[in-house]
């Protein structure tokens, strides 16, 4: 399996500054001295790529029952921001499969994920996805990354906490807020997660093997539209 994602992409990223901001409402990025060690949770799969999930999550909803742990500080203490959509992983996908802890030359440096802690405000997640996943698409961490940036840094995201004030919401109105905020985007293109108390946890984002917005398979589309959702503001 090649490991290598669209040219055009990789030569875009390169491009890119270093930072990135997650939709924070503030950020510090705290001094990363070491990068956490990962252990492998699954079998090594290298298979051709067939197309991308980018996974959001709802940072509110995350650190509801997190605040005093430490594991959890940078995202959830205060102390280093407050944060809403955050990137979870940007994950390639192969058929009903999909690849993961593919071999890999190196792991992430101390400076490439502070460089990144804004827009994934856990250093122990940055170093999971970046092994499970980002190590089936480039053999370069710094690119992996950087293609995250590029996928995140283009989509403009809806105003959650007016959303969260209706006294009735749907999937569908969120969904609609998306495409609203986002223009070339379907419904069919975005899975939303609830945990089992009907709260939102992550949007799902397909794409395509060109790294374009694609429709969901079925089993990643989560809640239907007609589904009542609510959204934790944690503010």
């Amino acid at each position: 399996m090649s490991r290598r994602v669209v040219p055009f992409l990789v030569a875009f990223a390169l491009a890119l500054p270093a930072q990135a901001m997650a939709q924070a409402y503030q950020c510090k990025q705290p001094f990363i001295m070491q990068v956490p060690s990962v252990e492998r949770d699954g079998p090594v799969r290298e298979l051709p790529v067939t197309g991308y999930t980018l996974a959001l999550s709802w940072s509110p909803e995350f650190c509801r029952t997190r605040e005093g742990q430490q594991r959890h500080s940078v995202q959830c203490s205060g102390t280093a921001g407050l944060f809403g959509l955050i990137v979870h992983g940007l994950w390639p996908e192969s058929g009903r499969s999909w690849p993961q802890w593919c071999p890999a030359k190196r792991g992430p440096r101390p400076s490439e994920l502070r460089a990144n802690i804004c827009l994934t405000p856990s250093a122990r997640l940055l170093a999971h996805e970046w092994a499970k996943h980002g190590s089936c698409m480039t053999s370069n961490p710094a690119t992996y990354y950087k293609v995250v940036r590029i996928l995140y840094g283009a989509l403009a995201m809806p105003d959650l906490d007016f959303l969260s004030r209706r006294e009735v919401l749907t999937a569908g109105d969120l969904r609609e807020a998306w495409l609203t905020a986002n223009p070339g985007w379907r419904g069919k293109r975005i899975g939303i997660e609830l945990n089992a108390r009907g709260w939102l946890e992550e949007l799902r984002l397909c794409y395509g093997k060109d790294f374009m917005p694609r429709h969901c398979p079925a089993q990643q589309l989560g809640a239907k539209d007609g589904e009542r959702l609510r959204i934790w503001r944690g503010l």
